[in-house]
């Protein structure tokens, strides 16, 4: 619906509606002060998707939208802080502030708001701290605070909201370690992103707990240490079929909330929110984590997409890899892991990417199957790697090609020899054959020599008559 540049004015004269949707009008002014006040019945304010600028009231507009349940401005231009009267809305159940240009801190009055369900403040220039007060938000579902400029550490308050399915607190400058207690609070989680942070340490075992647990994204930290035994018990993760996130928000307003996550996969940065329920990942790449390749990481044959690279893992891909027959997209660069890439990864019919690239692997690739699909920059960086699609051919083959012209030479002077023997023996058998039947039936010889004398006769007699006529015509 068109309805922009200017904000409607027209909406002075409206009263008492319930539902307002202004979303993908192109609208770009700033929004007006008489607009909060425009109905106290309001209960859905959606303007998302505009191009809207200015800042939000630092008026109590609680006072004017006492029934407001979902507010959503995201995707604008709205700059300036978060006013603390944001926390007078005590009833909303969503509020999605999201790719603004608002800077600041998380103002802590937002802990008023106690019905919140989601609460998204994603892709903004806020900075500072998260409150200690969001833990009092015991019935939030969905935390989005990605693309800011948060920091210091996740504060344990944080383990009060049991009920959490969404938790996405991705680049920003938190440290600190991962708190072992994300493992046993939120035993609903099906998303956990924290990728591009600042966070140390070693990964709690206790993440294995998380048996809800869809997409686990902890790329581009700094940590170390091994990658734990038990993460292979993610129970979600083991399944073929995973629920729909978008049944999380089935109550109340928050069903007009699309969950929404970006993933970094296939070397692009891909957004998922209707599809969101196909995503099923693992994503440790750019720590500095160490030891072996986690041997029960099969048992999690609905993984969709695994990414290991650029740490110091060691050790063999196993054999069974291809338990993991969801796979999409395999990410194993820049580690340290040797041996011969498994043969049976070429049965892995979804997979659409992989990189191998920059190991010790070693041997001739099982270039067949899916395998044979990938380019030489998978497998490049591995000196001791040989075979299609590389240059570097290996030793077996150019023997097997060596032994081959061997073996042509051989069979074609095999057949040069019995070419020449049949030939012989087909003039022998024209000659000799007849020779013997006529030696062996009298009768048959007398016939065929009578045969003989009869055609010699007729012959001479017709060169005779022939001279003897061209002789008298030259008299």
């Amino acid at each position: 619906m068109l309805i922009g540049p200017a904000f409607p004015t027209w909406l002075q004269s409206k009263k008492n509606f319930e539902y307002l949707d202004l979303s993908n009008a192109s609208i770009s002014s700033s929004i007006p002060n008489w607009f909060w006040n425009i109905s106290s019945n309001l209960e859905y304010l959606i303007l998302s998707h505009n191009q809207l600028q200015g800042q939000l009231p630092n008026s109590n507009i609680g006072e004017f939208l006492p029934n407001l349940l979902f507010l959503s401005l995201s995707g604008n231009q709205i700059a300036g802080t978060i006013p603390d009267s944001i926390g007078h809305l005590s009833s909303l159940e969503v509020i999605d502030f999201s790719s603004n240009n608002l800077i600041g801190a998380i103002p802590s009055t937002i802990n008023n708001c106690s019905s919140l369900i989601v609460l998204d403040l994603g892709n903004n220039n806020l900075f500072g701290m998260i409150p200690k007060s969001l833990g009092s938000l015991q019935l939030l579902k969905s935390l989005h605070l990605n693309y800011n400029k948060l920091s210091g550490e996740l504060p344990s308050s944080l383990r009060n909201l049991t009920g959490l399915d969404v938790l996405d607190l991705s680049y920003n400058n938190l440290s600190g370690q991962i708190p072992t207690w994300i493992g046993t609070a939120f035993s609903n989680l099906i998303i956990l992103n924290l990728r591009s942070n600042m966070f140390s340490g070693r990964l709690p075992s206790l993440l294995s707990n998380l048996s809800s647990l869809h997409v686990l994204d902890l790329a581009q930290n700094n940590l170390m240490g091994e990658i734990p035994v038990s993460l292979v018990e993610l129970k979600a993760m083991a399944q073929d079929h995973n629920m729909s996130i978008s049944s999380l928000y089935q109550n109340g307003s928050s069903y007009l909330y699309e969950e929404r996550l970006i993933v970094i996969t296939k070397g692009l940065s891909l957004e998922y929110n209707r599809t969101l329920s196909l995503v099923v990942s693992i994503d440790l790449s750019d720590n500095n984590l160490s030891g072996e390749f986690p041997k029960g990481i099969t048992k999690l044959f609905g993984l969709v997409f695994l990414n290991l690279s650029m740490n110091h893992i060691i050790g063999r891909i196993l054999e069974n890899i291809s338990m993991l027959r969801q796979l999409s997209s395999l990410d194993l660069s820049s580690n340290k892991l040797f041996g011969s890439i498994p043969s049976s990864m070429s049965s892995l019919s979804f997979l659409g990417y992989l990189n191998l690239s920059n190991n010790n692997f070693s041997e001739k690739i099982p270039f067949i199957g899916q395998m044979s699909t990938f380019k030489e920059s998978a497998f490049a960086g591995n000196p001791n790697l040989c075979g299609t699609p590389l240059v570097i051919k290996c030793q077996d083959e150019g023997t097997d090609k060596n032994q081959s012209d061997v073996e042509d030479k051989i069979d074609g002077g095999f057949v040069d020899q019995w070419f020449y023997l049949s030939i012989g023996l087909g003039f022998a058998v024209g000659m000799l054959v007849p020779y013997f039947v006529l030696a062996m039936r009298r009768s048959w010889c007398d016939a065929y020599f009578d045969l003989v004398d009869k055609i010699v006769k007729w012959l001479l007699f017709r060169r005779r008559a022939t001279y003897t006529r061209n002789h008298a015509q030259r008299k």
